[in-house]
């Protein structure tokens, strides 16, 4: 293995280096099936909210949520701002699902009429 300025890499280095990606991988692995299990109960909830004509969206229970990542952010030595910004964008995701779902409800499954 060389480095980009074409220096070679000592074998216990490049063994080292492997070590931790491959570390890296499998929890890039179990980031992205943790999400996917999130978001088949966000999906329930959508569905939920929309047999009962909820909004989409709850504040209270957004705000409640970034408070609590933040403090767990705090006390795992990860950045608050940075779980913040990821907990935002999950959020997101989720009300537009919810949307979706709600609009699905709406029109039986059909595309609004333009």
């Amino acid at each position: 293995m060389t480095t980009s300025n074409n220096r070679e890499v000592e074998p216990e280095i490049r063994a080292e280096l492997g070590r931790l990606r491959e570390s890296i991988d499998n929890i890039d692995a179990a980031v992205v099936h943790m999400l996917a299990e999130r978001f088949k109960c966000t999906q329930q909830v959508g569905h939920l909210k929309a047999a009962h004509q909820l909004p989409p969206a709850d504040p209270n229970r957004e705000a409640q949520q970034i408070a609590r990542l933040r403090r767990l952010a705090e006390s795992a030595n990860l950045d608050p701002a940075f779980a913040e910004k990821l907990l935002n964008f999950i959020i997101a995701e989720v009300i537009r699902h919810h949307e979706r779902i709600a609009d699905d409800a709406v029109n039986g499954g059909k595309p609004p009429v333009s």
